[in-house]
């Protein structure tokens, strides 16, 4: 961490004054191998709703002086849609007792800072003290090796997030639409878990 990068939680509607920050940074990071999301605002503004609806929700923001650099999400699994859910129903989870860690977007100048570590920390932090969680959890893409936009100097951050002390669990998977760079219209992904349990 450097002196200038400031961590501030919120949560619930206290988002509203950052969903343009949180889309931006989403459409921006996610553009980029392995999700290569073709995405816009509109869509961003409903997809992050979600978070502004829910009280228990929370958004770990990253703020260089005044701007936000970078920002994570998360919220307990029962207020979460149900191409997230069905896995964990599926396989005989409680979803009272799991907590989704949805994404962590940060701005390249700033990757290597410890940022990512710290997004983990908030919100795992969030979910203790909101209480009653067994389970933290996140999803990432699957994308073939020889996929054609493999950056030849691609790392997958598996290493990164085994030692935040997650798992990750190939039962548990599911499927997101969007729409890749380059393509005419939206396909279906295959997302898998990762889990961190008695948190």
């Amino acid at each position: 961490m450097t002196k200038k990068i400031r961590i501030e939680r919120k949560s619930g509607k206290a988002l509203e004054p950052y969903i343009h920050d949180l889309a931006r940074l989403r459409i921006e990071v996610f553009r980029d191998f392995p999700y290569l999301y073709d995405g816009d605002f509109e869509y961003e503004k409903k997809y992050l709703q979600t978070y502004l609806d829910c009280a228990e929700s929370v958004i770990v923001l990253a703020f260089d002086g005044d701007e936000v650099v970078g920002a994570s999400t998360a919220m307990p699994m029962k207020h979460e849609t149900s191409e997230i859910q069905k896995p964990f129903l599926e396989n005989g989870y409680n979803l009272d007792e799991v907590f989704y860690c949805s994404e962590s977007v940060l701005n390249k100048n700033y990757r290597g800072l410890g940022i990512g570590v710290k997004f983990f920390d908030e919100r795992e932090a969030h979910a203790a003290e909101l209480g009653g969680f067994k389970h933290i959890t996140f999803c990432c893409v699957q994308r073939p090796e020889n996929h054609p936009r493999r950056p030849e100097n691609y790392v997958p951050l598996d290493a990164f997030w085994t030692k935040r002390g997650y798992v990750k669990h190939p039962e548990l998977h599911t499927e997101y639409v969007w729409k890749d760079l380059d393509d005419n219209e939206e396909t279906a992904k295959p997302m898998t878990f990762w889990l961190k349990h008695e948190c």
